[in-house]
């Protein structure tokens, strides 16, 4: 019997601990396939942003914890490249599975790539066309040295051939966080968050903010919150913050008038079931986040997103998003379209909460695929 299939599957933000646990279950259940390890860099280090989500969602411990932290995102990215180098040449993988787009992702895939190992990114093929976005960066460059692209949605498949990506490379899989929410989505809702923080259930908001375009810059926070505070005035609007947003808030005068008069409620970072529980509920999300703009399609939540690009069209074309922008008026606009008609979707082609089996396959069939070689070679 052959050795199994040696897979190290690397996270470090928020959006990679949904993103992997469904692949984690699905690779637990074929052990004689496929031996893994969890590596966890540690750009998301503190419980709120990290370990509440291993608890939540059944995630094993990871096998390393590289303890990156914060810095630029140079720092960051050159400490997580110097860390994981010696755990690859340790473990010897023959694939790594590197989710997303956030600065672990692009840092292990080089380490790898330059190493000789096989990279597979999950959620390949998304793009903004924004690249003053980190995460534009981190896709377009990741999916360039990647050699299984898994995609969420056509728009993926349509860049990456493009981009002259070779075809038999790119697999149209679904999207494993909409796994995770199709798997936990009751639970969350069983925690009756809004009633929790004295919320009356489709009668708020909840508002996300962590771009740095967002939350870094005063003028531009203010700007947002002109709106926000006009539609403050027909609905309460909850905050769960963002560590990045702390100081913005507290510069911010109409944001801490708004606080003041009990027309905005600031919540601690929550963990993925309350925050689920918090979102299903909502009147109206507003947010920069593109998690969220999925999330909420599936929940059939109407979202205005607060950017100029959306890396996840198929939420507008197939969901509740409205790409709304940064100018206020355009923001109310969008506001007053959704008070007005709701928000209603149709789930985007395999958002069935199967992604995670469809790219477990198609690993598998890559093992297959190297028993067969090696199996031609003995015998020539």
């Amino acid at each position: 019997m052959s050795a199994p299939f040696r897979l190290l599957l690397v996270v470090g933000a928020r959006p990679n601990f949904m993103k992997v646990a469904p692949i984690v279950r699905e690779l637990q259940r074929d052990p004689a396939t496929f031996a893994w390890r969890l590596v966890h860099t540690g750009q998301h280090y503190d419980t709120a942003m990290s370990t509440v989500f291993f608890d939540q969602l059944g995630i094993p411990r990871p096998d390393v914890d590289l303890g990156i932290g914060s810095g630029t995102h140079a720092q960051q990215t050159a400490a997580i490249m110097a860390a994981v180098e010696p755990v690859m040449l340790h473990w010897r993988p023959d694939l790594i599975v590197v989710l997303g787009d956030v600065n672990s992702t692009l840092a292990c895939a080089l380490v790898a790539c330059k190493l000789g190992i096989r990279v597979a990114h999950v959620e390949a093929g998304l793009r903004s066309f924004d690249r003053s976005m980190p995460e534009e960066i981190n896709r377009l460059l990741t999916d360039q040295i990647s050699d299984l692209l898994f995609v969420t949605e056509q728009s993926g498949v349509d860049n990456l051939l493009h981009e002259g990506r070779p075809a038999h490379a790119i697999h149209f899989v679904g999207n494993v966080m909409i796994d995770t929410l199709l798997a936990h989505r009751d639970e969350a809702r069983h925690l009756d968050i809004p009633q929790r923080h004295g919320l009356t259930p489709g009668e708020y908001a909840v508002l996300t903010l962590h771009r740095p375009s967002n939350v870094d810059d005063e003028k531009a926070f203010d700007r947002l919150f002109t709106a926000i505070e006009t539609l403050a005035t027909d609905l309460p609007v909850v905050f769960p913050v963002h560590p990045r947003a702390r100081a913005a808030i507290a510069q911010s005068a109409r944001a801490s008038g708004l606080v003041e008069r009990g027309r905005l409620q600031l919540l601690e970072p929550l963990g993925y079931l309350e925050f689920i529980g918090l979102l299903a509920d909502a009147a109206v999300v507003l947010t920069d986040s593109g998690g969220v703009q999925e999330e909420t399609t599936v929940l059939c939540v109407p979202c205005l997103t607060l950017r100029e690009s959306t890396e996840r069209p198929v939420t507008i074309s197939h969901g509740t998003n409205i790409l709304a922008g940064t100018d206020p008026r355009r923001i109310l606009d969008a506001w007053r379209t959704v008070r007005t008609s709701g928000g209603r979707a149709v789930m985007p082609p395999l958002w069935d909460g199967g992604a995670a089996r469809r790219i477990v396959d198609v690993l598998r069939e890559q093992v297959a695929g190297e028993a067969a070689g090696t199996a031609v070679e003995a015998t020539s």
